[in-house]
């Protein structure tokens, strides 16, 4: 089942939110677990990020549109003084994530549900020090290109969120999404790209969890860019 639904009155939440029916321990974690890791954009805004946590943490990134969840949770695994939010609407997605959670007892991790900017507009300024937003949907089609995530009004909301010299790293293996965010970051001018030279975006960042969906992609040779921007100080 795919829904398309409305989220604010200027902006929409365009994507699938549902798949295969959850059952069992997905359907219970998601009933049980996930209201307790959910952070809560129409509540009270937190002073400071570390709010959001039981504790605090040295850095705090967002992910932006996890998948199946396996970058997010090796990061987590691997950069325990880090703390994560994760943000993904496909609700499938989300229960993965949940199982992954509970599996390796990660504890530096808070999940939000539903439309990302939601989430942006909500976080205290200046508080994260990176968000990732790694193979979002292209929208191939022309007409749809106005859905992108990557938007003069998105690139504002980074920038508010990030501290000063905050990270931006957008993967894709579309190339026209790839043009469109170089375009799109130049225009809004408040980042600078930090690639030296063509192998900075042909190769991944260091650490990089490579997923199932860009095996697949290299598979059917749609070879993947790896964009990091710099929020300027």
């Amino acid at each position: 089942m795919t829904e398309i639904r409305k989220s604010r009155a200027t902006e929409s939440f365009y994507g699938r939110r549902k798949g295969q029916q959850l059952r069992g321990r997905k359907a219970r974690m998601m009933e049980e677990l996930l209201p307790e890791l959910r952070l809560n954009p129409e509540g009270e805004q937190p002073a400071i990020i570390s709010a959001c946590f039981q504790k605090p943490f040295q850095r705090y990134q967002l992910e932006i549109g996890f998948g199946g969840g396996e970058h997010l949770t090796r990061q987590s695994i691997h950069n325990p003084d880090t703390a994560y939010i994760g943000v993904e609407p496909f609700i499938n997605g989300m229960a993965k994530m949940l199982g992954a959670i509970v599996d390796h007892d990660l504890k530096n991790i808070r999940l939000y549900d539903d439309d990302a900017t939601q989430l942006l507009d909500w976080l205290p300024e200046n508080s994260l020090d990176q968000i990732d937003l790694l193979y979002p949907d292209p929208w191939p089609k022309f007409r749809h290109w106005k859905r992108r995530f990557v938007s003069q009004k998105n690139l504002s909301r980074f920038q508010r969120a990030l501290k000063p010299g905050g990270i931006f790293r957008f993967a894709s293996d579309i190339d026209t999404y790839v043009n469109w965010t170089l375009q799109h970051v130049d225009k809004h001018g408040q980042f600078q790209w930090l690639a030296q030279c063509a192998d900075d975006w042909c190769n991944p960042w260091d650490g990089w969890i490579r997923t199932r969906y860009e095996a697949k992609a290299i598979r059917e040779g749609r070879p993947p860019c790896y964009l990091e921007f710099q929020l300027k100080s």
